[in-house]
């Protein structure tokens, strides 16, 4: 079976974080260890991250918000790597950011991979336009979550079983000009009212 890398972004993913759940729910799933999540480091983590993808070659990515620049930084520096596929949620904006500003620029070239973009129109990390923009650049997938915040647990997602389909059809993505956009996917149940 092939490994789901969980990659997190900015302090973390911890319960209730739909990363969480998926890595506590999936047997196939880990929860990237990156090093100080309140502060990162992007030469740091991108070591870290490349150090596990060795370890679980043929991984699915699976990154939100600092988590998914991460991996577009990994992939466009280290294109050897052995990934299956990048599922990128709701990338966080590193421009002008004193917490993350050292992860930019943003890397604006093919990944090279299958990889879906998942954006929200209100996100207060990234607006839609320039998550679109990243998309085409990385010739992935945009898939339009509508107005979903953040994508988190501050917007309502609990475990989030709409995406995971989004990750599975990874695996079976060929490679090729991907850019296209959907509407709403993952949406469904899995959504809940934030507490």
């Amino acid at each position: 079976m092939i490994t789901t890398l969980i990659v997190p972004g900015l302090d973390g993913s911890p319960a209730p974080h739909w990363q969480h759940h998926w890595a506590a729910g999936d047997p196939h799933a880990l929860m990237a260890g990156l090093s100080d999540p309140h502060r990162p480091v992007a030469a740091v983590w991108e070591i870290e991250l490349a150090a596990m993808i060795l370890q679980h070659p043929g991984c699915v990515l699976v990154g939100h918000s600092l988590g998914a620049v991460l991996i577009a930084r990994l992939l466009t520096q280290w294109p050897h790597l052995r990934v299956a596929g990048a599922l990128l949620v709701a990338p966080a904006e590193t421009a002008g950011s004193d917490r993350i500003g050292d992860f930019g620029p943003i890397p604006e070239l093919p990944l090279d991979l299958p990889t879906t973009v998942v954006a929200s129109r209100n996100d207060p990390w990234m607006s839609f336009p320039r998550a679109a923009q990243l998309a085409r650049a990385w010739e992935a997938e945009l898939v339009d979550l509508g107005f979903a915040g953040h994508v988190n647990v501050a917007s309502g997602y609990g475990p989030w079983a709409g995406g995971r389909p989004l990750r599975d059809a990874l695996l079976c993505a060929r490679r090729g000009p991907a850019f296209a956009v959907r509407s709403g996917a993952g949406t469904g149940p899995g959504r809940v009212a934030a507490s």
